[in-house]
Parts: C-alpha cells; sequence; structure tokens
C-alpha cells in the first residue's frame, strides 16, 4: 500500500473512532433515562411501534429501545458488535421517525431520528473500523 493510501486508511479508521465513540457517548446519554425509568417509561416508549401494527407487549418493546439506545451506545463507543448494534439502532430511529411523522410533528422534530438512523445504517455498512474491539477479535481469531 502506498504511503498516501496507508495515511488515508488510517484517517478513514480515526474517524471510524471518532464517530463511534460521539454517537455512542450522545445515545447512553439519550439512553440512560429510558433505562431507568422503569416499567412506565417502556411501556409509553413501546406504545410507539402501534404505528406499526404492533399493538402487543408495549413494555417489551419500550424496554427493547432503551436497550437499543443505550447499549448500542456502549457497543459502539467499544467498537464491539458494531453492525448487530448499530441495526438495531436503526430500527429504533426507523419506529421513533414514524412515530414523530404520524403525530404529525413534521420533519424539524423528526430530523433527530432520520440523522441518526442514517447514521447508523451507514455503520452497518462500515463497520467499526481497526480501532474496535471487532477488529482485534477478528484478528485474535486470525491468529495474528
Amino acid at each position: 500500500m502506498a504511503m498516501s493510501e496507508e495515511r488515508t486508511a488510517r484517517l478513514r479508521d480515526v474517524g471510524l473512532l471518532v464517530l463511534r465513540v460521539g454517537i455512542g457517548l450522545m445515545f447512553l446519554h439519550h439512553g440512560w433515562p429510558k433505562i431507568s425509568g422503569g416499567a412506565a417509561k417502556w411501556s409509553q416508549l413501546g406504545g410507539a411501534v402501534a404505528n406499526l401494527g404492533i399493538t402487543f407487549a408495549p413494555t417489551f418493546w419500550g424496554l427493547m429501545a432503551a436497550l437499543s439506545e443505550f447499549g448500542g451506545g456502549l457497543c459502539l463507543i467499544a467498537g464491539f458488535k458494531t453492525r448487530i448494534a448499530a441495526l438495531f439502532m436503526a430500527s429504533t430511529m426507523a419506529v421513533a421517525t414514524t412515530m414523530h411523522l404520524s403525530r404529525g410533528d413534521g420533519l424539524s422534530v423528526a430530523s433527530h431520528a432520520i440523522e441518526a438512523g442514517i447514521v447508523f445504517l451507514s455503520l452497518v455498512l462500515i463497520g467499526a473500523g481497526k480501532f474496535s474491539l471487532d477488529e482485534a477479535l477478528r484478528r485474535k481469531r486470525q491468529g495474528g
């Protein structure tokens, strides 16, 4: 690999690290009140899936959304199971977007969920990068 290609690859990996840690920290902030809110909060959150025609077990779905945001944030920060975590987080953002738009909140309110969803879908496609537990575990499995 030429020197400029090595530098570009390294900068890409540093950029992915900054992105993962930054968005992960923000989702710890968003997810903690949802995790710590208990069953009443989870039931309220889980009611959003009714916009998709899912009307059973709102407490379960709300807990899954809270775990997706908080646990997903932890996974992104560490770069652990990044693609899976980002997929769950993107799904949560799709539900949030649908909820906001169905309530008539408009694009200005739904935009946060849309923007975060785009970031998460990008991480599903790109992965965690070199500076991650995913990469360290991959190298260990390959013996190097």
